[in-house]
């Protein structure tokens, strides 16, 4: 209800009603408008910062649903990376060791991204830094699989020239000597018979009456046949898959440069060529350049009992021929 106003007139003696003036009216409708719209906004204010709106309410809800999965996909993406590296420690250290392949190196395993921002599009996102780290993780984790994935298209190559390669492989000793009479040295340091000085023998040692036959110990190609300083007589045999194997000292040679061998096959007659103190053959076999302990490649000559007792013959012998 309006309000009414009335004021007393003393002449009268009686109330008058009081009638205000336009101005009055004008700045009584204009007071309450403005405490209204100030009420108004103090309370869409209040209930904007305090309460959300259905769809606000509803984006919220999506966003920590999307922030729950972005790190479950973070973990299961930890755990799985975990598989990934034991996946490329035993592809390293087993199936690529079986197959005498150099393991991945580590600059290939794990990629980096280097030069443009390859993320600033995403910076601008909510939960960017989470984003960011799980879009990092995928690509990592991609680039790791596609090369993992080529490490196994060469191991599976590897397995299907496996035949080729069980035959150019040395497997043998280079001459007759199932009695293991034969070894005069074995592999690493040793007195040399010359200068009686310490020396690393590079190969073994196998005694012998001249002319004894010497077989090739795997398949492959005659890479040098001649002389060599302090070989004497020496061939050197290409197996392929970085293997060679060398026979040294030889009377005679019976093979020439680029003449293709079987494992097995009369490529020389034992002697005592060059640096030598004795008919003796010195055989080596080298792996990808580097010289390795011929005893480790006699397998399909012995039984595992003879293998052992060579392997104690071999380190026991101290002193070479040559």
């Amino acid at each position: 209800m309006r309000k009414v106003y009335y004021l007393y007139n003393p002449q009268t003696l009686s109330y008058e009603r009081v009638y205000p003036s336009w101005k009055q009216r004008l700045w009584s409708v204009f007071r309450h408008f403005f405490v209204g719209i100030l009420i108004g906004v103090g309370v869409f204010a209040f209930a904007t910062y305090y309460f959300d709106s259905p769809s606000e309410q509803q984006l919220k809800k999506e966003n920590r649903l999307l922030h729950s999965q972005y790190e479950i996909l973070s973990r299961r993406m930890g755990e799985n990376q975990k598989v990934l590296n034991d996946l490329q420690l035993r592809d390293d250290n087993l199936y690529r060791a079986i197959f005498h392949a150099e393991p991945i190196p580590s600059s290939i395993r794990k990629p980096g991204y280097g030069g443009t921002n390859r993320y600033e599009k995403l910076m601008d996102m909510p939960n960017s830094e989470l984003i960011i780290s799980t879009t990092k993780k995928m690509d990592v984790m991609s680039k790791q699989l596609y090369v993992q994935s080529l490490s196994y298209d060469e191991v599976a190559e590897m397995i299907s020239s496996q035949k080729d390669r069980a035959r150019s492989i040395p497997a043998i000793q280079p001459i007759a000597n199932k009695e293991l009479t034969r070894i005069a040295s074995g592999f690493g340091v040793r007195i040399d018979p010359v200068y009686g000085a310490p020396k690393f023998h590079e190969g073994m040692d196998f005694t012998a009456k001249t002319g004894t036959d010497i077989y090739a110990t795997g398949d492959g190609t005659v890479e040098f046949a001649g002389w060599r300083s302090g070989y004497g007589n020496c061939a050197v045999i290409n197996h392929g898959y970085g293997y060679q194997t060398l026979y040294g000292h030889c009377e005679r040679l019976l093979v020439r440069e680029g003449q293709k061998v079987v494992r097995g096959e009369v490529i020389a007659k034992l002697g005592s060529t060059g640096k030598s103190t004795g008919p003796h053959l010195h055989y080596e076999v080298i792996v990808k350049g580097i010289h390795d302990n011929p005893a480790k490649y006699y397998f399909m000559d012995l039984t595992p009992e003879e293998y052992d007792r060579m392997i104690q013959i071999a380190e026991n012998h101290g002193q070479v021929m040559d």
